[in-house]
């Protein structure tokens, strides 16, 4: 119950600090061009917590799962009325050069990416980079799923090269420009012989919309570490140090997989193909049906993890290309989440999938990790052009910047109407996602 409550403290203090974040864009903005700001509040009212400062009030407020700033003078579904008989007041928004609205409205968006920037460069100079490396991986080779298997990977394939150039860390593999580039292509060693297997980024996309985590993995051989004494297994004869490259008429190449085939030979007498230093040798046993184990106990090699420090200047294009690349993998998914290329259903999350994110025991840099990702995901949902999110707002005033006059208000506040309603729909429907697939 306990690691629950910290689970669900870390989501809803991650979720707040990244709120807070995004409506301080605006604030900082909108104090830069000189208009009247007349509220900052992370989370929803009622308050808990407010105070005056100047022409502001600065409030938190008792439900912490959004935010809003309220500048003067804009037509938004915060302020959904302004009299258009008035004369426009010099500190409102509505008064302001349509490129200082523009960035005031944007000002979310670019505090939410900034702050992400800022997080990666700070964690690359306190913590440094760790990576598994590509030389630990290719000792036995990969394993690929079944996303992986048509990709044209086998068992212990060894890749070697990306787009013909070396590189270090094994998660390079799966990088979005990789998949995204019709010339993208593995350089892969296979029982001795070199071969290229070309990444098509449709059918790649075709296979991943059953099995979206991944297509390959580091392969962990069956390594015997221990022998119960007196089990079938020890009077077989198998030793520690054994690698088990097979039971019954099934190869066995790493420890998940036979984890999966174990069950469906419980309570049988099984004939096991095993390696003991170098040399292929056979034998049978029968797995107890009861205890549901082979009676050894497996330990796959460690895989090396490379750690690299940075100096503070060093960080900065580290942190730069981290924050890049998740920015191009979520722009990527929303790409082909709008083309109809990746299933609504298995991608979109609501508040339950966002909070199942976060660990349920707090480790700082883990947090802040998973921080940053999240602003880099809000902020860039937040430019979707739809009419009650930043980037609607943002369209309208590129129309007028374009055709030198403005969207009519009631323009503007019927698209926010139905931008609200359409906003309603998602999140009933990613809610009601979310609820399926925890009691799926």
């Amino acid at each position: 119950m306990a690691s629950v409550l910290i689970q669900v403290i870390q989501f809803l203090a991650g979720l707040s600090l990244i709120v807070g974040i995004h409506e301080l864009g605006h604030l900082f903005f909108a104090k830069l061009f000189k208009m009247r700001v007349n509220s900052y509040i992370i989370g929803f009212p009622p308050k808990i917590f407010k105070i005056r400062y100047g022409e502001t009030e600065y409030a938190i407020g008792s439900i912490p799962l959004g935010g809003a700033v309220h500048i003067a003078g804009m037509l938004d579904e915060s302020c959904p009325s302004t009299p258009a008989a008035d004369l426009p007041q010099p500190w409102e928004f509505r008064s302001k050069p349509a490129w200082q609205r523009l960035i005031v409205i944007l000002g979310g968006i670019i505090f939410n990416l900034l702050s992400s920037l800022l997080i990666y460069i700070g964690l690359c100079y306190a913590m440094g980079y760790h990576f598994l490396s590509k030389d630990s991986v290719n000792q036995y080779g990969i394993m690929p799923n079944a996303v992986g298997v048509q990709m044209g990977f086998k068992p212990g394939d060894k890749v070697i090269k990306i787009n013909g150039k070396d590189f270090e860390n094994f998660h390079d593999i799966y990088t979005a420009a990789i998949s995204l580039h019709a010339s993208s292509y593995y350089t892969v060693c296979r029982a001795g012989q070199t071969l290229e297997l070309p990444i098509i980024p449709e059918r790649f996309m075709a296979l991943a919309k059953e099995e979206t985590v991944g297509f390959i993995r580091p392969m962990q051989p069956c390594i015997i570490a221990s022998v119960d004494s007196h089990s079938s297994a020890e009077l077989s004869g198998l030793m520690a140090g054994d690698q088990i490259v097979k039971l019954a008429d099934q190869d066995i190449f790493d420890c998940a997989q036979l984890m999966e085939v174990l069950p469906s030979f419980l309570g049988k007498s099984v004939s096991i193909l095993y390696m003991r230093k170098g040399y292929p040798m056979a034998t049978s046993l029968t797995i107890d049906a009861k205890t549901k184990r082979l009676g050894i106990g497996i330990a796959p090699p460690a895989l090396t993890y490379i750690k690299q420090s940075y100096s503070l200047l060093q960080a900065i294009p580290v942190g730069l290309q981290q924050a890049t690349t998740v920015m191009q993998q979520q722009l990527w998914g929303m790409w082909k989440i709008v083309t109809g290329k990746l299933s609504i259903k298995k991608s979109l999350g609501g508040p339950i999938s966002l909070a199942t994110m976060f660990e349920r025991t707090f480790v700082w840099h883990r947090f802040l990790t998973l921080v940053a990702m999240l602003s880099i995901v809000i902020g860039l949902t937040n430019a979707f052009p739809l009419p009650v999110l930043d980037g609607g707002h943002a369209l309208f005033i590129l129309y007028e910047m374009l055709f030198r006059k403005k969207v009519p208000d009631r323009v503007i506040q019927l698209t926010q109407q139905i931008g609200w309603v359409l906003l309603v729909l998602i999140m009933l429907y990613v809610c009601g996602n979310d609820t399926y697939k925890l009691f799926a």
